[in-house]
């Protein structure tokens, strides 16, 4: 029979995980078993849940304080009969924490699709692969970067940032996520102006950058302005997937027409995310579910910034992204925030090769401007995959002259 396990961090004050887990079987399946008749308990046993595993964890003080009050705290594995839902994301995570959202301290940390439910959900279009295929970038981490002040500002200066994050070398611009539609710089005529720029650009450079234009209205719209988008010529879409939900995300990458590369934005995930005790854990929201829902790339914030993530919970969506023990593509990790060219040789250490290397201000802020901010990444990169310390880039002005300025100013670590 094919099932979905679901994993969930328990503090019961009942100090009884078995029970507990027993409970959440049965409320969220059938109800109840033992009350039932032995005839109806034969009908219904293919619709019963089924306890997995109990794993009953160290104590946590910090967590009784907080709590007030002697938890027991433990990992509760529970099986799902597929039968009980329709195999689509919204109807599984109202099956597995619909109602036991609201019920006490439980937090939803994993699930594991069987091959059989897997198969409904073709994952990435593109993936790590597809997207370096797409920028012609195979042997190093790829590098992106943020538009920054455009808020209240024209298409003219639009233009001229994204002509200057291009000719600094950048694979991926994306859109600010609260940049929507408006009158200075309708979405249409970002794609339009982005097109122009972009291969006035690569003439220049001989490098491909892709631009990720924010696709926003309503949902019922948003189908139909991601294919007028690649119409005019979009090469990849950035989309705010918690605040349109992940059944849309979805349906846009599913969509053959829709043959651009997506990136995740995690905006409002913290809503539900943050609690150590309640809501859904990081690597589950912005690692397997997105990339199950079709993500090229997740968006998600660095240990290093000044909205930062613990880094073994940023490791964690990392390796959900891309296991092998989930058969889709795997989709590109994007740590972001706090992103500065002295922290490159970091990042690689701790995201790898197929990581992406996101900035804003790391480099819009350069002391020589936003060519020079894109230039001292890419330096910072090939000096990290070659293994040179710090000393050696100090000693060579020429050809590190730009990443030495972003040291002066950040440092380097």
């Amino acid at each position: 029979m094919t099932r979905l396990i679901a994993t969930y961090l328990v503090h019961d004050k009942k100090q009884d995980l078995v029970k507990k887990a027993e409970s959440i079987a049965l409320g969220l399946t059938i109800g109840s078993w033992t009350e039932l008749p032995l005839l109806i308990q034969e009908q219904l046993k293919l619709h019963k849940g089924e306890v997995v595993e109990v794993i009953e964890l160290d104590e946590d003080l910090g967590a009784n304080q907080y709590l007030g009050g002697t938890c027991t705290r433990g990992l509760l594995k529970i099986a799902y009969p597929a039968v009980n839902f329709s195999n689509d994301l919204p109807a599984i995570l109202t099956t597995v924490f619909g109602k036991l959202s609201l019920d006490g301290e439980v937090k939803l940390v994993d699930l594991h699709f069987s091959d059989e439910l897997l198969s409904s959900y073709p994952g990435p279009k593109y993936g790590i692969q597809g997207v370096r295929e797409k920028v012609g970038v195979i042997d190093r981490p790829l590098l992106m970067s943020i538009f920054k002040s455009v808020m209240g500002r024209d298409l003219d200066y639009f233009r001229e940032q994204l002509r200057l994050q291009a000719l600094g070398g950048v694979d991926l611009v994306k859109d600010d996520e609260i940049l929507f539609d408006n009158p200075l710089t309708p979405w249409e005529d970002r794609v339009r102006t982005a097109v122009n720029v972009l291969s006035e650009a690569e003439s220049l450079t001989g490098e491909k950058t892709l631009y990720a234009v924010n696709i926003t209205g309503r949902s019922s719209q948003l189908r139909d302005r991601a294919r007028k988008a690649i119409e005019l010529g979009a090469n990849a879409l950035l989309f705010n997937v918690f605040t349109y939900g992940l059944d849309v995300l979805q349906e846009l990458s599913e969509d053959p027409e829709v043959a651009v590369p997506i990136l995740a934005h995690p905006a409002f995930s913290g809503a539900f995310t943050s609690s150590a005790f309640y809501g859904v854990s990081h690597s589950l929201a912005l690692g397997t579910l997105l990339r199950v829902a079709g993500a090229d790339l997740s968006l998600f914030p660095s240990p290093y910034g000044s909205v930062v993530l613990a880094k073994e919970e940023t490791l964690r969506i990392a390796h959900s992204l891309r296991t092998d023990q989930l058969a889709l593509r795997p989709a590109f990790p994007v740590p972001s925030a706090g992103i500065h060219p002295g922290i490159v040789p970091r990042l690689i250490h701790d995201f790898g090769m197929d990581s992406v290397i996101n900035a804003g201000g790391g480099v819009h802020g350069h002391p020589s401007g936003t060519v020079a901010g894109g230039k001292a990444f890419r330096q910072a990169i090939e000096i990290a995959l070659a293994g040179k310390a710090w000393t050696e880039v100090a000693s060579d002005k020429k050809n590190y002259f730009e990443l030495n300025q972003a040291i002066s100013l950040w440092g380097g670590k």
